[in-house]
């Protein structure tokens, strides 16, 4: 209810009855107040036995307000909670020690639930902290805290436990739980990296099947970890204090409020202290013009205005957090639901980000399996990535088939390899190691079709034969066409890729997912400049990609959200958004949640103003005095946060 600046309680609210001591408090401040009105229609009792239990009321009342603006005022600031104990100050000077018992009951009592229900809020952020174990195993069979993990370590994860720590895994598989940290609702495979003596520093270099985070959960099968992170610098404890500064960012309606309280608060102090005033201006005593006076100012306390966008902006940050999308605070929670334009980064976003071999094509009565033995055969002697990935999906479609020998590798830089099998030659490389000899129609016909659907194609000749070709893809993930689908009904008009592929590339990929645009043959400085174009044509835009080589482009969309975040320290510092799960499907989801926290907000905004709008006319008329002044003031506050925390409940229609 206060205006602090990160508009939170941040004062202690404990007590003798601990944790709950404010709430006991306002507690018994109703029923001192209670038994104190019922006390005086009994007439036979002396005035001042009721007044006893009014001032009882007023003392566990009023206790934790008048903390709380004794502290803000000895830093310079006038708080809600000074105007609430001068008006019911005044209500005692006036004999109304009812009324002013009655304001600080409710005030008290919305203080202690306001806290209460935004306490729900926090805990389920601070939730995940309890889901890291406070012990770990070593290897050498020595149980130890997690804080005295060092990394490098090895621990050992039993079937069914929770794992203590980041790191690599050196032995064993298993299934693991990952969505406390990812959102995931199915476990992820897990397996032992090929080199036990792995440096950690590149832990952030290797494929997810190799790494487990802290705070997720181990399934059947027994692991071995090197520990690659502190305690303190494990994923789960970076998104926990992300999450908490998030808290603390100002939203664009925030910064409304902010604005608004900036000049409305002098103003109303103003027209209170001149309606203290109003009997030297009209037939009345100075009674009842000082009674009207704090019952305007009861009417016109901004409590309601100064949580309806924190309160909601809590509650939204912590339910993203709850299905694995980190939002660091109100403007990029806000921003996200009015975006009309995105633009992704091709390769690990929209696509798998691994090519694979997608064609093979024999020619001149080599048959296809020849064909992959013998390309297979020399390209298991490079360490290219496309002659890798050839390597490896050949060998699975090969089976048990035996590779011919080969020696002699060479390569032609940026081209192709060539090696020897027996006494044949075998040459591979890409349309341009072959462009000083005549390509054979049928060959050259064949190569354009499969660039044209996006394919990377490699020719492959023996002696002077041409045999075949092989083509390889960075396919687009099996999702992304339905993520676009979902995002195209949501609003979004324009969907752009930005990537340094090239334009035939960009537009097969386009055509497979879905989008509405593909820029292709961008440098990353030509990427910032795209986002910048973009910007000024929709004024808001979102850049999606994996939070490293796309950092600059970025740092210059509206939004910076990005994929695939868990265990990456780049991408969670430069995103403002970041899905830590590597599912494009999240996307939807938070600018789903994000729209409605903004209806929320708004719908909070709305409340707040127009209670004050319509309760201040009226206690200035004297149609409605303190009492229900009070009740409406207070009331519209509370309704303002559980209208908020609606948000911690939200249920997307894709069930996340």
């Amino acid at each position: 209810m206060e205006q602090h600046k990160d508009h939170e309680h941040a004062h202690d609210h404990g007590g003798i009855f601990g944790h709950n001591t404010e709430l006991i408090f306002s507690i018994i401040c109703g029923i001192c107040l209670g038994i104190g009105f019922g006390l005086q229609f009994i007439k036979t009792l002396p005035s001042g036995i009721p007044l006893v239990f009014y001032i009882g009321s007023y003392f566990f009342g009023g206790f934790f307000t008048a903390k709380e603006a004794v502290t803000a005022i000895s830093k310079g600031e006038f708080e809600i909670d000074f105007l609430m104990l001068v008006a019911a100050a005044g209500a005692a000077i006036l004999g109304d020690w009812a009324e002013g018992a009655l304001l600080l009951s409710l005030f008290s009592l919305g203080h202690a639930l306001e806290h209460y229900a935004m306490g729900k809020a926090k805990k389920s952020i601070a939730a995940l902290a309890e889901l890291t174990p406070k012990t770990a195993l070593l290897k050498s069979g020595e149980e130890v805290d997690v804080e005295t993990l060092k990394t490098g370590d090895i621990i050992v994860i039993k079937p069914d436990t929770k794992i203590p720590a980041d790191g690599i895994i050196v032995a064993g598989s298993s299934s693991v739980n990952q969505a406390p940290i990812t959102g995931e609702s199915i476990p992820a495979e897990k397996q032992a990296v090929a080199d036990s003596e792995v440096n950690i520093d590149k832990a952030d270099q290797l494929e997810a099947k190799y790494r487990v985070f802290a705070g997720t959960i181990n399934g059947n099968g027994s692991l071995e970890v090197k520990v690659s992170r502190l305690s303190s610098g494990s994923t789960i404890a970076r998104l926990i204090k992300l999450v908490n500064e998030a808290q603390s960012g100002k939203s664009p309606s925030q910064r409304f409020t902010d604005k608004v309280q900036r000049y409305y608060v002098p103003a109303v102090l103003i027209l209170v202290t001149s309606l203290c005033f109003a009997f030297l201006v009209i037939d009345e005593p100075f009674s009842k013009s000082f009674y009207r006076a704090m019952s305007v100012l009861v009417a016109a306390s901004p409590c309601a205005l100064a949580i309806a966008t924190p309160s909601a902006v809590l509650s939204g940050v912590a339910r993203a957090a709850r299905s694995g999308v980190l939002i660091k605070g109100g403007r990029p929670l806000e921003d996200l639901g009015t975006l009309t334009a995105l633009a992704f980064d091709k390769t690990g976003t929209l696509t798998e980000g691994k090519p694979k071999l997608t064609n093979i094509i024999s020619l001149n009565g080599t048959s296809e399996e020849e064909l992959l033995q013998l390309t297979v055969a020399v390209e298991s002697l490079s360490d290219h990535p496309l002659g890798k990935a050839i390597v490896k999906d050949g060998k699975t479609k090969l089976g048990n088939a035996s590779l011919p020998p080969v020696s002699d590798l060479k390569s032609v830089a940026g081209k192709g390899i060539s090696a020897r099998t027996g006494n044949d030659t075998i040459v591979i490389g890409n349309p341009a190691l072959f462009e000083k000899e005549q390509l054979p129609q049928e060959l050259s016909e064949k190569v354009a079709a499969q660039q044209e659907s996006g394919n990377t194609t490699m020719i492959v000749k023996k002696n002077n034969d041409y045999i075949g070709l092989i083509s390889v893809m960075d396919p687009p993930r099996e999702e992304a066409r339905q993520v676009l689908q979902e995002l195209r009904s949501a609003g979004i008009r324009r969907m752009i890729m930005l990537t340094g592929d090239n334009q035939r590339v960009a537009d097969a990929v386009a055509r497979q997912t879905g989008l509405t645009e593909a820029w292709g043959d961008l440098l990353p400085e030509e990427k910032v400049d795209a986002i910048k174009k973009l910007k000024q044509d929709e004024n808001k835009v979102a850049m999606i990609g994996d939070g490293v080589n796309d950092a600059p482009a970025m740092a210059n969309s509206t939004v910076g959200i990005a994929m695939g975040a868990a265990g990456s320290d780049v991408a969670l510092e430069t995103a403002d958004i970041a899905l830590m799960g590597d599912k494009l499907s999240l996307l939807p989801f938070a600018i789903r949640l994000s729209r409605q926290a903004k209806n929320i907000i708004r719908q909070n905004l709305v409340f707040s103003m127009g209670m004050v709008v319509i309760l201040i006319p009226l206690t200035i008329s004297g149609i409605a005095s303190i009492g229900p002044a009070i009740i409406a003031h207070e009331g519209s506050t509370l309704l303002v946060v559980f209208n908020a925390l609606r948000l911690l409940v939200y249920k997307d229609h894709n069930g996340k």
